[in-house]
């Protein structure tokens, strides 16, 4: 694991942004996995940026985002589909058809979760794939206890995330109880992994993942075993983390 330590966010988003558009200027078809919430909205603001100065082209890009809200459809401000039109894909060049998030209102979730992973093996893997991480060190939405050969599913959201997430509804009752997310396994999968964590609130998970044992109980441990992960951190995020671990880490 390659660790880039930043100053803050912004020095965050904006470096997340350069490795993301090099990916796609290096291979234009580039399949990348994406992520939603609070961590990312830097960096999308970046790669718009970036594509408006620089005209990177995304029309041959296909996506793959890690979940989305079961119930919400694809109109509704708080689903994951409305959150990446309006953060990203209409600001770029990408045709709508080549980006994906599961169908949180699919009659048979199973069945989707089925068609998700084979659309992701059909489209050759992911190459890059854009991850934050939970307080309780989830990624995605695979809380503590997903088992490590899990693919895509649906999962139960643990009252902390639905409480973390609860500052984007209207109510803490509104938030959904049930998403369909990307499994661990099929993150694993990824060519490289993209990390982003930002904030003390991120420390206590940033440290169990870096110092602590390979668990379920934190799923983002997993990443250690990943052999090209990067990632990219700011002061506050690995407030908790030894310099000794930190050089073990880097390149």
């Amino acid at each position: 694991m390659r660790i880039i330590q930043v100053n803050d966010y912004a020095d965050m988003s904006q470096k997340a942004a350069e490795l993301i558009s090099d990916q796609v200027r290096k291979k234009r078809d580039s399949v990348l996995g994406l992520a939603t919430g609070e961590t990312m909205l830097g960096t999308y603001a970046a790669l718009v940026k970036e594509y408006q100065q620089n005209n990177t082209s995304y029309r041959e890009v296909r996506t793959f985002n890690l979940d989305e809200y079961i119930g919400l459809d694809a109109t509704h401000p708080n689903s994951y589909r409305h959150y990446m039109h309006e953060q990203l894909f209409r600001f770029l060049d990408i045709p709508l058809s080549q980006t994906h998030i599961p169908n949180g209102c699919a009659p048979l979730l199973e069945e989707e979760c089925a068609r998700y992973e084979q659309l992701i093996e059909q489209c050759g893997g992911i190459d890059l794939q854009l991850l934050g991480i939970g307080q309780n060190g989830h990624i995605g939405f695979n809380e503590p206890g997903t088992l490590f050969a899990s693919t895509t599913h649906v999962v139960r959201l643990s009252e902390s995330t639905r409480k973390a997430n609860a500052r984007f509804f209207s109510s803490a009752d509104e938030v959904p109880t049930h998403a369909i997310t990307m499994g661990i396994a099929t993150i694993m999968k990824s060519k490289q992994i993209l990390l982003l964590a930002s904030g003390e609130r991120k420390a206590w998970a940033i440290s169990r993942l870096l110092e602590g044992e390979v668990t379920t109980d934190v799923p983002a441990s997993i990443l250690k075993t990943h052999p090209n992960v990067i990632m990219i951190a700011d002061d506050e995020a690995l407030s908790l983390v030894s310099q000794e671990k930190r050089k073990v880490y880097r390149p």
